[in-house]
């Protein structure tokens, strides 16, 4: 019996096909990755499981950041596993290939990237000759079950879905030959005059970065003015109420304009750009009577719509402080591991119109839910039957790949404080945007001065709420009319009463710039990127899509970040240096597009074309294949000396002949002390040594004190990342200073200088001795542990380094550790072994004697369970494998308890003898230990030989356990076997 092979996006989804075919296909059986009846076998992917890559014949890997190979445009694209899912991976292609499964169903996500995801699937598994087995599509807005059948009924054919697969390839393979060329091309740029400077761009990328350059730029740009307001305080029968001046005939397109011609955001109806006007406007109302005209009206307001994923960000963003990327993660963990939540990565913020019903069980489930906070909310929506059908809230044609994320059925027990915030967060949304809309009363009122021919208006706003509606899910409660909150509730004026300004003064203010963005704001503006294109049909394009993806924005974010393009301080994003450089390039080099939302708004027009079939794949990638040429030839053929833009002069001289220095692309230079260049000397250092690009405020504290550091984000010419300071030394060959890094080797460190710590405050006591200690080039050490003054022998043994492992150890956190013997946890230590990066507290290990790692327990109410780890290593000569099925063999054992395990053979427990015993003890020690005491004796002498570190020099008592003058240290392990017995 031949068999159709369903595979899902995602293995929740799987689930939801085989519930509702159950009852017309009959019972599926469970295996470990798919289920399977007479007639279907239903499996999943999670998400992408294969990813494009250049063929191996045009795969570049020595050079490929030099001009030599761009750019790159291979004539097709090979496949790759993606590594974390490759399991998954095997799983679904071994059923692909099966021979009684001659039919595939694509029931990925209705989209773009659903069908991208099947299409790759479907391609890796038919490797060079294909499978060969006919597909149909599953197009599926809802997931109700009698959903799910319908669309069953009506699978869609290959042919009906060409187009949109040619749309997914093609934006795929077209952001792979953008992002790989531009970047690239970019990074061969910078590198020119040597080092490696990474320079990332993207198509989503940079205009996302673009946008928030932009707004740094109109930030430093702005030139505050001064304005002025008049504030009253009336006072009427019933008592005061305040009141602000305005011109009523002020409009808008009537304004002043600025001198550019351009309007003048600043300008408002309540502002007086001079304080002469503005006392005037206060002497001549201050004491006078008014009359007052007044409107009153009731207006309402409904819901926020439903979440999706950029909203949620968002407002979680605002609400809670929570990153975009924690956001993602948290709603992802309450939608897979909690079932709590509706799939998150979705862009609609509608219902598909056959949800109703679900909808309602779903109130049903929260009002007997333990949330005694919103439960009663839930069941006054069943009572009051607030669940009716709205194109509001329920509409197909506002359902894209997936619908609002809302709560699901089943409600959750377990979370964490973030996961039961965000999910309280949801709820609450769901349920409101079924109450009632919010009524208020809003009222106008207009106090006008009559005096001297002119009338002076002052307007005041009140705004009452009359009926909470789904304000009350949010404890917001309806004002009464004696309750003034927040001053919105005026007092009453009888018809045709006078009232007495009785008070009137001016307030003088600042204009203000623009805002930073934050993570809320910066996603609002990736989704709304479409509506600053003046081009209609490319704005039409781009209308609900924007900078990427609900799914990708949080990641685009993080990317900059990881790549030293933005800073997070608090919630702010700030563009770095090597930011605004990248804007400055591309405007330099004329290949602007890679920055603007239009490069977007231009492929989605023309990949909707594709999808329609009115335009071919093979012209969309011709066009695309020539852009990337005229990118990389841009750049490739740029040969000026610098790239204009709008640099900075250093506030600091020339260290060598006074001149001004000035900020070119590449450099900071010596201009002269005429600041042309003519009498410029030669000094100059890189903006961007070993691929860092220094802040304008690094280079002018560089130049000031010819050191600056640690700092980190240097790569070496290999790629990896390291810290260093860094100083201008003076070059006696070249009459000049020049930059170089100092890694803080402390070469003068044992050349027995005195070292006078008499202008430096202590940073806390020695752990070892109790003597101070202090800062000393890179290190912090014991006042004992160097020659000083008062004793030029050192005693102790004391020293620590500022960076460790990459983590630069700031004077606070040495501070904390002298005092309390640990550090705050720390975030930037990159393993020497595994390159990766660490968090640990560094604290005092007083049985080593020395500066240690402290990991952070994991919390028993982490996001994740733990992961597995091994304990120890494979046995040589046996592989993963080869231990499985020998466990599968063995039988069964008792695990004996931990205490009970033989104990390692490291000599624990050895008796030293008489010579050894005369330095270090006579107690019974393990080898280990006693290399440590050695260690620790030897260094408290100053044994070790003064030419040659690794040579040991022997006092008298460490003679008879070496048996001569010196030893090296590698001798020592050999040396300490032969003195160590059974006891």
């Amino acid at each position: 019996m031949t068999k159709t092979l369903v595979i899902a996006e995602k293995p929740s989804v799987a689930q939801d096909i085989v519930r509702a075919l159950t009852p017309v296909a009959g019972k599926f059986d469970k295996h470990d990755e798919h289920f399977e009846n007479d007639q279907y076998v239903v499996t999943s992917a999670v998400g992408h499981l294969v990813e494009i890559q250049a063929p191996e014949e045009f795969d570049v890997k020595r050079g490929k950041w030099s001009f030599a190979n761009l750019p790159v445009i291979p004539p097709h694209f090979d496949l790759k596993p993606v590594d974390k899912t490759k399991t998954r991976l095997n799983a679904v292609v071994k059923q692909a290939k099966r021979k009684d499964v001659t039919q595939l169903v694509n029931a990925c996500d209705a989209g773009r990237e659903g069908e991208l995801i099947f299409r790759l699937i479907e391609q890796y598994a038919g490797g060079k000759t294909g499978l060969n087995k006919p597909v149909r599509r599953l197009w599926l807005q809802s997931m109700t079950p009698q959903a799910i059948r319908d669309g069953f009924d009506s699978l869609r054919t290959e042919k009906q879905m060409q187009g949109l697969a040619d749309a997914a390839r093609s934006r795929s393979e077209a952001d792979w030959l953008v992002g790989i060329n531009g970047t690239r091309a970019m990074t061969a740029f910078n590198s020119r005059d040597g080092g490696f400077f990474l320079t990332t761009v993207g198509r989503v990328q940079t205009p996302t970065l673009s946008v928030v350059v932009e707004r740094e730029e109109q930030i430093r740009k702005f030139v505050s003015r001064d304005y002025w307001e008049v504030h009253a305080s009336f006072l009427a029968e019933a008592g005061h109420y305040p009141g602000k001046w305005f011109d009523p005939a002020w409009k808008k397109a009537n304004a002043p304009l600025l001198p550019n011609g351009e309007p003048d955001p600043e300008q408002r109806a309540d502002r007086i750009w001079n304080e002469r006007d503005a006392l005037a406007i206060a002497q001549a109302a201050r004491g006078k009577p008014a009359s007052v005209t007044e409107e009153s009206k009731p207006t309402t307001q409904a819901s926020p719509q439903l979440f999706d994923l950029t909203s949620l960000q968002r407002e979680a963003n605002s609400r809670f402080g929570f990153s975009a990327k924690t956001t993602l993660a948290l709603a992802q963990s309450l939608y897979e591991r909690h079932k709590a939540l509706t799939y998150p990565r979705t862009d609609s913020r509608a219902l598909p119109e056959d949800y109703l019903p679900v909808v309602k069980q779903t109130m049903g489930m929260l009002a007997t839910s333990g949330m005694r906070h919103l439960a009663p909310f839930a069941q006054q929506a069943i009572d009051q039957n607030y669940v009716k059908p709205s194109k509001r809230i329920f509409d197909n044609a506002k359902v894209s790949d997936h619908f609002a994320i809302i709560p699901t059925l089943q409600a959750p027990s377990g979370l964490s404080e973030a996961e039961q915030r965000l999910y309280d967060f949801v709820v609450r949304r769901f349920l409101s945007v079924f109450f009632p809309s919010a009524e208020y009363q809003v009222t106008t009122r207009v106090s006008t001065v009559a005096q001297a021919g002119k009338n002076y208006a002052f307007r005041s706003d009140g705004k009452v709420l009359v009926k909470p509606g789904w304000l009350a899910i949010y404890g917001k409660e309806a004002v009464s009319d004696d309750d003034e909150k927040d001053g919105k509730n005026l007092v009453p004026v009888k018809p045709g009463e006078m009232v007495l300004a009785e008070t009137v003064d001016t307030k003088g203010l600042k204009t203000r710039p623009p805002a930073r963005y934050s993570e809320a704001t910066l996603l609002g503006a990736m989704e709304g990127a479409g509506k600053t294109i003046d081009d209609e049909e490319l704005r039409e394009a781009m209308q609900e899509k924007g900078l990427g993806t609900p799914a990708t924005r949080a990641a685009t974010i993080e990317g900059l970040i990881a790549e030293k393009y933005m800073l997070r301080e608090g919630r702010e994003l700030i563009p770095t240096a090597k930011a605004f450089q990248l804007m400055t390039l591309l405007r330099g080099l004329g290949v602007e597009e890679l920055s603007k939302a239009e490069l977007t708004g231009e492929w989605e027009y023309k990949l909707a074309q594709m999808e329609k079939g009115s335009l071919s794949r093979d012209a969309f990638m011709r066009e695309i294949a020539a852009m990337t040429e005229h990118i990389v030839k841009k750049a490739k053929e740029y040969d000026r000396d610098t790239v204009p833009g709008d640099y900075t002069t250093l506030a600091t001289p020339c260290p060598n002949c006074g001149g001004v220095v000035k900020e070119n692309y590449r450099r900071y230079g010596c201009t002269g002390k005429s600041g042309t260049g003519e009498d410029a000397c030669g000094f100059s250092f890189g903006k961007s040594p070993a691929g860092r690009t220094f802040e304008v405020a690094e280079a002018e504290a560089l130049l000031r004190d010819k050191h600056i550091g640690p700092l980190e984000g240097f790569r070496s010419k290999a790629g990896w990342p390291f810290t260093s300071e860094i100083v201008l030394k003076y070059d006696e060959e070249a009459k000049n200073w020049k930059l170089e890094f100092d890694f803080g080797d402390d070469k003068n460190e044992d050349s027995g200088e005195i070292i006078d710590f008499s202008e430096q405050d202590t940073v806390g006591p020695c752990p070892i001795c109790g003597a101070p200690v202090f800062e000393h080039g890179s290190n912090y050490v014991c006042e004992k542990s160097v020659p000083t003054q008062a004793q030029p022998t050192p005693s102790c043994t004391f020293k620590t380094g500022k960076i460790i492992l990459q983590q630069p150890v700031e004077r606070a956190q040495m501070e904390k550790l002298l005092a309390t013997g640990k550090t705050d946890l720390l975030d930037k230590f990159v393993s020497m072994r595994t390159r990766r990066a660490f968090k640990a507290f560094l604290t005092w290990n007083a049985e080593e004697g020395k500066v240690t790692f402290e990991f952070a327990p994991r919390e028993g109410g982490s996001k994740f369970p733990p992961r597995k780890t091994f304990g120890k290593a494979a046995p040589a000569g046996k592989t993963a494998a080869a231990k499985k099925v020998a466990a599968k063999k063995a039988p069964a054992a008792k695990k004996a308890p931990a205490e009970k395990k033989a104990p390692r053979k490291t000599g624990a427990g050895l008796k030293p003898s008489d010579a050894l015993a005369a330095v270090i003890g006579n107690e019974p020690v393990a080898r280990t230990e006693v290399v440590k005491k050695l260690w620790d004796y030897i260094k408290a002498n100053g044994l070790q030989d003064a030419k040659d570190k690794r040579s040991i020099n022997a006092d008298a008592k460490l003679k008879p356990v070496f048996g001569k003058d010196q030893v090296t240290m590698f001798e020592l392990a050999g040396i300490v076997g032969k003195h160590l017995t059974a006891p």
